[in-house]
């Protein structure tokens, strides 16, 4: 009897604990999750504010701009501007529509900005400024975006052999190479890491690990890119271990990148060569010449 009394009052000491605790640490838990929440939320609503900035100032441009643009344009174009724009990141509130839209509006404006400067001239010239810049106004956007492409590249290109290494680093270390991945997209920056995430959500989605990598490899145009991609792809074909594949390739990166540094550093001299033919050397002979040249001339024609 005394034991069954001992164990009911244990159970009921026992229930009033969880019971305290529990109580306790739900307005705490609570008050994290809304914090989290809160957070997420404002800046979900601040990318989401930045995007519809984006797309209100597109959007009330009349739609007969970008037919124009469209019509004035070779066939195929919306898949080409889609291409430079994932070359670039997909900027946010860039579509192909949009970039059509911008080509025409630069079309017109900057044409009329041309004929309004050529009106104080002849008719020939305010028939060529209406023309130039119509002409520039219309291939602005295309060179905006392809420029972005370029620097978003590049970048990639000089991101690529760090993250190898630490990728090698966490594979070698026992991660798996989703995991390892994951950690470098995690703990690095810049357009290389949003690829590796977009690659891992692909991933996560049901796509699989070779298709996910051959799509990163058609978002980019590095080279060193797309040969990491294709050694990583045969070698979970054939079974070899990604680990001694990762090894080489971030050694032969380590070389791509000394061999890149020393071929910029060997071009320094015949790029310094045309400002110094252009800008220095005259100065100099003013310099030097100069004093002779008007002794010269005092004295022959005195």
């Amino acid at each position: 009897m005394s034991l069954l009394l001992l164990l009911g009052l244990g159970a009921i000491v026992t229930a009033i604990v969880v019971t305290v605790v529990v109580t306790v640490t739900r307005p705490a838990q609570e008050g994290v999750s809304r914090g989290l929440a809160s957070i997420e939320d404002t800046y979900a609503a601040r990318e989401a504010s930045r995007a519809e900035a984006v797309r209100d100032r597109f959007e009330s441009l009349p739609g007969w701009l970008r037919s124009v643009a469209e019509r004035l344009s070779p066939s195929g174009i919306a898949d080409r501007l889609q291409h430079q724009l994932d070359l670039a990141g997909n900027p946010a509130g860039w579509t192909p529509d949009r970039v059509l839209a911008a080509k025409g509006l630069g079309l017109f404006g900057l044409a009329g900005l041309g004929a309004l400067y050529g009106l104080s001239f002849s008719a020939g010239w305010f028939i060529m400024c209406a023309a130039l810049g119509g002409a520039f106004g219309f291939f602005l956007p295309d060179l905006l975006v392809y420029n972005a492409g370029i620097k978003r590249q590049e970048k990639i290109r000089c991101a690529l052999p760090d993250a190898l290494d630490m990728l090698t680093v966490c594979v070698e270390a026992g991660l798996g190479f989703d995991a390892a991945l994951a950690q470098v997209a995690r703990n690095t920056k810049g357009p290389l890491a949003a690829e590796f995430s977009r690659a891992l959500r692909e991933m996560q989605i049901g796509t699989s690990r070779n298709a996910a990598l051959r799509g990163m490899t058609a978002r980019t145009t590095v080279t060193e890119l797309r040969a990491f991609v294709s050694a990583l792809v045969q070698a979970t074909e054939l079974g070899i271990s990604i680990a001694t594949v990762l090894r080489e390739q971030s050694r032969e990166l380590r070389l791509r990148r000394r061999q890149r540094a020393e071929e910029r550093a060997q071009k320094v001299p015949v790029k310094i060569l045309f400002p110094l033919i252009v800008c220095i050397f005259p100065v100099i002979f003013v310099v030097i010449i100069g004093p002779g040249a008007i002794t010269i001339s005092e004295t022959l024609f005195r």
